[in-house]
């Protein structure tokens, strides 16, 4: 386990660097971690992980890249509901980096 320093606050995040306890995720949370990606969160992130938190609420589980496609575009349109778009917002992964910014889980299915 390893620690994250937000804002001179420590939060545990596991060895891949997912939140060890969900309940302290904030945005600042989620900043810091795109930034120690070199990634610079824009409203086109932000409408990604806010949806993958609502989906987290909802159903209790983060989805896996193809469920997440599916239900992204069927909320925000075919246009970003595609792999493409999603990679190009995160290239390590859709699945796996925007529920790490999230403060989710790491999606099942994902290596």
């Amino acid at each position: 386990m390893g620690m994250l320093d937000v804002n001179g606050t420590s939060v545990e995040v596991d060895e891949e660097g997912y939140l060890e306890d969900l309940s302290e995720w904030t945005e600042e949370i989620a900043t810091a971690m795109a930034a120690a990606e070199d990634v610079d969160l824009s409203e086109e992130h932000w409408d990604i992980i806010n949806f993958l938190r609502e989906y987290y609420e909802e159903y209790q589980i983060a989805p896996a890249v193809r469920v997440l496609t599916k239900a992204v575009g069927k909320r925000l349109g075919k246009a970003k509901g595609n792999s493409k778009y999603l990679y190009s917002l995160f290239p390590y992964g859709p699945g796996k980096q925007a529920c790490k910014y999230a403060g989710l889980p790491k999606p099942t299915g994902c290596v």
